[in-house]
């Protein structure tokens, strides 16, 4: 690809997570479904917040989590977001900035609060998610700065906040600048229920205005409306340059034409919290897509960051990433 000053610019929601062990009982109590990510109001961030038990608090979000992904690797990240000058706010902003990722967009000094996302993990390592979007569905056109855009080999679309109108304005404004300076643009579709949302408007968005897809299995069966993953593929195939997509213990797929490379799992120890395995998948094959890897060996990079994010709590890397793949590559 191209030279630039980026490697990867990602957009997507600013989120602090709030990690703790809970029992299935705790979930019920609190009305939440084992598994599944809730949108909750501020009113209920506070009394869930409270009811939960020791915690642990992380800056994440889907797309921060994956530009946190690549610089770990040694690469060069940029991350587009809405956070608060608040408590939260300030934990989120410095803890992108320690992890090696730019991060210029102003703290916003009125309205909601940083968001937060509570995060409550089952001794099968299921996470179960609450979330407050807060700060972060502000984002706005006018915080997408066309060098942040320009600079990126690829700039990297977090589905998740195609919700908010301006949101939506913003990414539109991202992939134009991106295209017109002959840059790649891609897109997570994040969450199968984000995918019911807005199926018609991502198939477009998919066909016409993305050059890199990342989905899981189930997300792309619903993106197409079908029982298969194989069907879901066959569809798939050829609406964008790359396909990349993830199956769990299965390992990943990666597609390009007529192209396809299986890839599979990789374990570094016990399963613990399956919270950002897929940013961190796409952290991996952005880093090595970028920096001149074949699709095979960016797969291959992708689910070792998978495996080290699964082998702990939160969804930044502990173990810095470089040294995992000049070990496990």
């Amino acid at each position: 690809m191209a030279e630039a000053p980026l490697d990867v610019t990602t957009i997507g929601n600013a989120i602090v997570d709030v990690i703790s062990h809970a029992d299935p009982e705790f979930l019920i109590r609190q009305d939440l479904v084992k598994a599944s990510m809730t949108l909750i109001d501020a009113e209920r961030a506070v009394s869930l917040y409270d009811a939960m038990g020791p915690a642990v608090e992380i800056s994440g979000g889907s797309a921060a989590n994956t530009a946190a992904g690549i610089a770990s690797l040694g690469g060069k990240a940029a991350f587009i977001g809405k956070v608060k000058n608040d408590a939260m706010g300030e934990i989120f902003a410095h803890d992108l900035r320690t992890a090696g990722v730019k991060f210029d967009v102003p703290l916003a000094t009125d309205g909601p609060s940083t968001a937060r996302c509570h995060i409550m993990v089952t001794e099968d390592a299921e996470r179960t998610m609450a979330t407050y979007l807060g700060a972060c569905v502000d984002l706005t056109p006018d915080d997408v700065k066309p060098e942040t855009i320009t600079e990126a080999q690829v700039t990297y679309l977090e589905g998740y906040l195609w919700d908010p109108e301006k949101a939506k304005e913003a990414f539109r404004k991202a992939i134009k600048i991106s295209h017109d300076a002959g840059r790649k643009t891609a897109l997570t579709l994040s969450d199968s229920f984000c995918v019911d949302r807005y199926r018609g408007e991502f198939r477009k968005l998919f066909e016409y205005d993305i050059d890199i897809l990342f989905a899981n299995e189930d997300e792309i069966k619903s993106l197409y409306e079908v029982e298969s993953f194989d069907d879901a593929l066959q569809h798939a195939r050829g609406h964008c340059d790359i396909l990349a997509l993830t199956r769990s213990e299965k390992g990943s797929m990666i597609v390009r034409g007529d192209e396809v490379h299986v890839i599979d799992a990789v374990k570094l120890g016990p399963i613990v919290d399956t919270t950002g395995a897929g940013d961190l998948y796409a952290a991996g094959f952005l880093y090595g897509h970028t920096n001149g890897k074949g699709l095979a060996e960016s797969g291959r990079i992708g689910s070792i960051a998978a495996a080290e994010i699964i082998s702990h709590f939160g969804a930044r890397p502990e173990t810095p990433l470089d040294k995992l793949v000049e070990t496990h590559l």
